[in-house]
């Protein structure tokens, strides 16, 4: 089971630190692989509602690391890489450039297929038939046992 901290949190939201490269240090840290939000505007940077956190594109080779392309300028740019990224904006499901199923909150699981959860905890959703969590509470699910 793939544990997958959303932005950076690992027992709740932290809007403040969301997608703060400490934030995003200390989930890895912590062993979870973490879905970070990134922008190209002259430049990379990290951030939920716009581009805040100014890093190098260094920073994105990162095997940990889930993409989530918040402009079209980020995903044409990273579509001549190998990371793994995506892009969505109400789409039930994506797929990632590896592969992987990306269930939007609520979305039921695609049994036998590469998939994750989003935000499980938002509507309880049974996450037995996802192949990974992606979640602001990961911790809870690591302790469940899903490791």
């Amino acid at each position: 089971m793939k544990l997958i901290s959303h932005r950076g949190n690992i027992e709740g939201k932290e809007p403040s630190n969301e997608n703060h490269p400490y934030y995003i240090k200390r989930a890895m840290e912590h062993g979870y692989d973490v879905e970070i939000d990134v922008w190209f505007d002259n430049g990379w940077y990290l951030g939920h509602d716009g581009p805040t956190h100014k890093v190098e594109f260094d920073y994105l080779f990162n095997s940990k690391f889930w993409i989530h392309c918040k402009n079209l300028k980020a995903l044409a740019y990273l579509q001549n890489t190998k990371l793994n990224y995506f892009w969505h904006d109400t789409d039930l499901y994506t797929l990632t450039s590896h592969g992987w199923i990306w269930a939007y909150p609520k979305s039921p699981s695609v049994a036998g297929c590469q998939s994750i959860a989003v935000l499980p905890e938002i509507d309880n959703t049974d996450t037995n038939l996802f192949s990974g969590i992606c979640s602001d509470y990961i911790l809870n699910y690591d302790k469940a046992g899903s490791l």
